[in-house]
């Protein structure tokens, strides 16, 4: 059986690398995938505590974790490709040149 701090490591594991990613990479894309993955941690977390405590609370986060982060993909990706059509690049230096 697997105890609750192998779990937490993990999630903790996944956490700072999806955090490295959103502060190194400057492609927008990754940077969103580095979000999901922040949050996936999240959700282990959640996940595992709910279990180890034998309540549903953890899961019910889950459940509204995944559909905000289900919206925040869709609006996202639709900026990004609004933002591509126009400027064919989706680099975060580039943009910041929106503020014009």
């Amino acid at each position: 059986m697997i105890a609750i701090h192998h779990y937490l490591i993990l999630s903790a594991i996944l956490f700072a690398i999806g955090t490295v990613g959103v502060l190194v990479r400057k492609n927008a894309i990754v940077i969103f995938m580095c979000i999901e993955l922040m949050l996936n941690a999240v959700n282990l977390t959640f996940i595992a505590l709910s279990n180890h405590l034998g309540k549903l609370d953890g899961q019910i986060f889950v459940f509204f974790v995944m559909t905000v982060a289900a919206a925040e993909a869709a609006v996202g990706l639709a900026l990004m490709i609004a933002f591509f059509n126009n400027k064919e690049s989706i680099e975060v230096e580039d943009f910041n040149l929106m503020k014009q």
